[in-house]
Parts: C-alpha cells; structure tokens; sequence
C-alpha cells in the first residue's frame, strides 16, 4: 500500500522511521469534508496543512501550517506573529504546488523540506489524526 503515497512523503517517513498507515481514498473525495463524510472520521480527526504567503513583503516567505479540520487557522494574528510580519494569506493552489510538490487535497507537512511548519498544539493532543498522503489518492494515519 506504500505505493500508494508521494515518493517524497514515503521516503520522509521512511527516514525520520515514522509509523503510520496508508488509506486509500477516492481522488474525486479527497477535500476534507468531503473525505470525512464519506469515509467516517470526524473533523477533528483530520489534520489539514495549508501554505501560508507574507504579504507586501518582498521576498515572499512561505510557512507551511498543520491544524485540525474542526479549527480555523489564525492568519492575521497567530501567523503572522509567527512570522514576524503584518500581513499574510493562503497561498494559491498552483504556488502549494509548486513549494510542496503535492497536490491540494493531499498536502501534508510530512515531506515538505523547504518550509517552516507550524503545527496547532490541538494536533499533538490528538491520539491519531489522518492527513494527506502527497496526492489525492492516499491518506496517513499517525500519531503526532
């Protein structure tokens, strides 16, 4: 089932020896609410990475966040504290693309190499959340 996943989300796992599980999904239900609907897990279950970009600061910097699907990610205040800027936004689809290497509805931290990540505390008190596998056709299954 290992095949399943991003090669570049498999060897991160294999390296750093992550345990998981690998869920295959539908690609057509891989949006979170969509896969949680039809899969049975709860909101609080998933874990959604989303790419952040400054704004009006030249260069743009990017961080790559991780917070539970139940959760709104704080742009304005708690990012771009983290930051140390003022303005910040959700990146595009084509930009996460091409910072991560994966595909919207499959974004995981795990494999993003080139990014700061910023992970909700919510996340790291869950027993097991289930994120992207690099592409919308697998899922992880871990523990934080």
């Amino acid at each position: 089932m290992n095949d399943k996943l991003d090669p570049q989300v498999l060897q991160a796992l294999t390296t750093h020896g992550l345990v998981y599980k690998v869920f295959e999904c539908d690609p057509n239900l891989a949006d979170t609410a969509a896969f949680c609907e039809a899969y049975g897990f709860t909101l609080d279950q998933s874990a959604n990475t989303i790419v952040v970009a400054s704004r009006k600061v030249e260069p743009t910097r990017y961080v790559a966040c991780v917070v539970l699907a139940d959760s709104r990610l704080d742009v304005n205040k708690t990012v771009c504290k983290l930051m140390g800027i003022k303005r910040a936004s959700f990146a595009d689809g084509e930009t996460t693309k091409n910072l991560t290497g994966m595909m919207i509805g499959g974004v995981t931290a795990v494999g993003v190499s080139d990014l700061p990540i910023y992970i909700d505390s919510r996340v790291m008190e869950q027993p097991e959340v289930i994120m992207g596998g690099g592409n919308r056709s697998s899922k992880l299954v871990l523990n934080p």
